[in-house]
């Protein structure tokens, strides 16, 4: 039995690094070993931009994969979230399925974060090759 509770939680703060994943299938999950390197690779674009500015390329490529991966992680919440308890009850258990205030909250701070961050993404990629295409 999991909690949909539990689950839309850790989708939400720690779903780039596929924490929900790991609770929900184990260790063993590969979808879940295949969150880090997104997250990794867009932590590692901020930590060039902050250390050699944003005139970085590669790092302009790596930081929206950051924003992708909370993005998606964001969706993955609002999914958990929102998700009828006997489909819930099918595919992860009985008794953990139920929708309280406590997935429905995840489910709109989710949403939040999500568009935002989602937002923010696109707006960078496109300021980025708008000042790529001007030239110097």
């Amino acid at each position: 039995m999991r909690s949909k509770t539990l689950a839309s939680w850790l989708a939400l703060l720690g779903g780039p690094l596929g924490l929900h994943r790991f609770y929900l299938f184990g260790p063993a999950d590969l979808r879940a070993w295949l969150h880090l390197p997104p997250t990794l690779l867009g932590l590692y674009g901020v930590s060039r931009m902050q250390g050699l500015g944003q005139d970085d390329r590669l790092a302009w490529l790596l930081v929206p994969v950051l924003g992708i991966a909370i993005s998606h992680a964001s969706a993955m919440a609002i999914y958990y979230g929102l998700m009828r308890e006997d489909r819930w009850e099918r595919h992860h258990g009985a008794g953990g399925g139920a929708t309280g205030w406590g997935s429905v909250i995840a489910a709109v701070l989710a949403l939040l974060v999500g568009a935002t961050v989602l937002l923010g993404t696109i707006a960078f990629g496109f300021q980025k090759l708008f000042e790529a295409q001007l030239g110097p």
